[in-house]
This record gives C-alpha cells, sequence and structure tokens, in this order.
C-alpha cells in the first residue's frame, strides 16, 4: 500500500488530516485537494512543509 496520512502542522503541532491519501492534486497556487482511499476527499489552502514517503506520511503547513 502506498497511502500516506496526511498532517497540518502549526506551532510544531501535527494535527491528522486525512488518512490513507491516495490523491494529492494541486487545484491552483496553495490550494490541495486531497482523497483517500476510502473517497473522503478535503480541500485546504497550505504549502506542502515536508513529506517522509518511507514512514507514509505528508505535512502541510497553512497559508493566509
Amino acid at each position: 500500500m502506498c497511502e500516506a496520512n496526511v498532517y497540518l502542522t502549526c506551532d510544531n503541532q501535527e494535527e491528522l488530516l486525512l488518512e490513507a491519501v491516495d490523491l494529492v492534486e494541486l487545484l491552483e497556487a496553495d490550494q490541495w485537494r486531497l482523497v483517500s482511499i476510502f473517497g473522503e476527499q478535503k480541500i485546504v489552502r497550505a504549502k506542502i512543509k515536508r513529506m517522509a514517503l518511507a514512514e507514509h506520511k505528508i505535512f502541510l503547513e497553512p497559508v493566509g
């Protein structure tokens, strides 16, 4: 399995945003659509801060 959990980071805190994400799609500048293998999706305004793919984790930092 190649899914990753996506976390939103703020003030050195990590909050789980969406589990088992299969698709990360750039919609426009700093706006991402995340889709899980379960069909759940979220749109978030953020920048990619870090990706730890061996750990199946993507960290986003909110903008605006």
